[in-house]
């Protein structure tokens, strides 16, 4: 499961990190043995946690003979902050996109991947490793719309049917400052409306115009809102639909043909980290082919190495030739985060009623 929430401000991020302390989320004292052999990550609970615990992460112990520990319990940023620089808690941090820029600022983590020491990085597409990326981006979904296909709704083409007033009252979003696919969807409303992402003024404008909309702080209550019908059309991911796809729902998730928004999951590595080959030698397996694979499969995540072959029906509903891939549009997180906290107190305007 990919946790969307990112409840704090910018400016609360860095007043709760400081407030928890270093002492008070320090790891146990380990020998230097024993932590030289101990690799200390982040990741999700659901069934990407599952599949991690019982096969990605087994076979990465008995291959460097090492021991992995994984947080999976949020948030992260505010507990790495609190950590050492010297001794930070994680070794990699995995979570999306805005929350990696938000820890680079800080110096939580560095910058970028050596491809020197994770071969895998040659084989990733382009979009893994842009100037949008810290770290690298081993996963990403498509967040476009989802529909009802038992409405008599027609399938829209456009982000901007999303306006439509046929959807006045099944309409579905996110509360912004809270959830990454909300957030992106004001640079999108820029680009449809304005002048660019950065056009928050035509984006604000046109977020008025979305009303009335059911808002959501968590893609699950979404999921959940579109299945039973409560809504019949919204702004979700692709894994958020494709997961149901042994059920067969009466939904459909859509491709506007002004591109999907990028959901990135990133891998970053801490500077002070005292297990950097350990920590190298993690990223490089997460790329592997075998790896992306299996958890492509098994989470409905589009891998990010260009190599990978996945069986049907995953080939064909996930991001897998190189014409796909270019349908993603990536946000610009360094100048979101710089502004998050004039869009947040914008939109609850905007929202409040």
């Amino acid at each position: 499961m990919t946790e969307h929430r990112t409840s704090l401000s910018r400016r609360q991020f860095l007043a709760a990190g400081a407030a928890l302390g270093a002492g008070a989320i320090a790891a146990p004292h380990v020998s230097r043995a024993q932590e030289a052999a101990t690799l200390r990550i982040t990741g999700w609970g659901g069934k990407w946690g599952q599949v991690m615990s019982a096969d990605v992460v087994p076979a990465f112990e008995k291959e460097f003979k090492c021991k992995v520990v994984t947080d999976t319990a949020l948030p992260f940023l505010p507990k790495l902050q609190a950590s050492p620089r010297s001794a930070p808690i994680y070794d990699v941090l995995h979570t999306n996109s805005n929350e990696q820029w938000a820890a680079v600022e800080m110096g939580l983590v560095e910058p970028k991947i050596d491809p020197k020491l994770v071969p895998n990085l040659a084989d990733v597409y382009p979009f893994a490793i842009s100037d949008k990326i810290v770290g690298v981006s081993i996963f990403t979904s498509a967040i476009g719309l989802g529909m009802r296909t038992d409405k008599g709704y027609p399938t829209p083409t456009s982000w901007k049917d999303l306006w439509d007033e046929r959807y006045n009252g099944v309409r579905g979003g996110y509360v912004i400052p809270v959830n990454s696919l909300g957030q992106a969807f004001v640079p999108m409303c820029g680009m449809l409306y304005g002048k660019g992402p950065t056009d928050l003024d035509a984006a604000y404008a046109a977020l008025e115009k979305v009303k009335p909309i059911k808002l959501v702080d968590f893609t699950g209550a979404m999921e959940k809102m579109l299945l039973s019908g409560e809504v019949g059309m919204c702004i979700i991911h692709d894994s958020g639909i494709n997961r149901y796809y042994d059920d067969k729902p009466p939904t459909a998730f859509v491709a506007p043909k002004e591109g999907v928004l990028a959901l990135e999951q990133v891998l970053t590595i801490t500077p002070g980290s005292k297990v950097k080959e350990l920590a190298n030698a993690y990223v490089n397996y997460m790329l592997s082919p075998d790896v992306q694979k299996k958890l492509a499969q098994a989470v409905w995540y589009s891998p990010s190495n260009k190599m990978v072959k996945l069986d049907e029906p995953y080939a064909s509903r996930l991001l897998t030739t190189p014409e796909k891939v270019a349908s993603l549009i990536q946000v610009d997180w360094k100048w979101y985060n710089a502004h998050k906290d004039a869009i947040d107190s914008r939109v609850n305007r905007i929202f409040r009623a």
